[in-house]
């Protein structure tokens, strides 16, 4: 779940080109962007993610305060949330972040490191760290950990 619209952005494009790796793919939920003040925007937002949530969601918000694992330890992660057979939804925020209502529906927050990042790029590069999670999970030699 995602705040804004890609469009047809090349940003799009690479979410996409990930996404048909996985399986099975990603539902992709956009949300419109909030107006007004900044928490205005963030307590808009925060609605519309709220309501869209299914009920029993086990939730992951991206924030840059959150947990960092590495891929592998991304991967087990996954791993322990699937196991738990809810859906898991990843949900990232707009421009303005996420209100502390989503914050604190989300059981995990997890950050991508302390750099900021574009939110349209940052789904690609969450959507990259899913196959790689996969990848792992077979066997597949795709992630290629360890090296320099």
């Amino acid at each position: 779940m995602a705040v804004g619209r890609a469009g047809q952005r090349p940003e799009a494009a690479l979410f996409a080109a990930w996404n048909r790796r996985l399986r099975p793919p990603l539902e992709l939920v956009e949300l419109p962007e909030g107006r007004g003040s900044p928490g205005e925007i963030r307590a808009r937002e925060a609605a519309a993610i709220l309501a869209a949530l299914p009920e029993r969601a086990l939730v992951v918000a991206l924030d840059p305060a959150g947990i960092s694992p590495d891929t592998e330890g991304l991967a087990r992660l996954i791993e322990g949330w699937r196991a738990a057979g809810r859906p898991l939804v990843f949900v990232i925020g707009g421009a303005e972040g996420l209100d502390p209502s989503v914050l604190a529906r989300a059981e995990v927050r997890l950050s991508l490191g302390p750099l900021t990042w574009p939110h349209l790029l940052v789904r690609a590069m969450l959507v990259d760290q899913l196959y790689r999670a996969q990848c792992l999970r077979q066997g597949h030699p795709y992630h290629r950990g360890g090296r320099g």
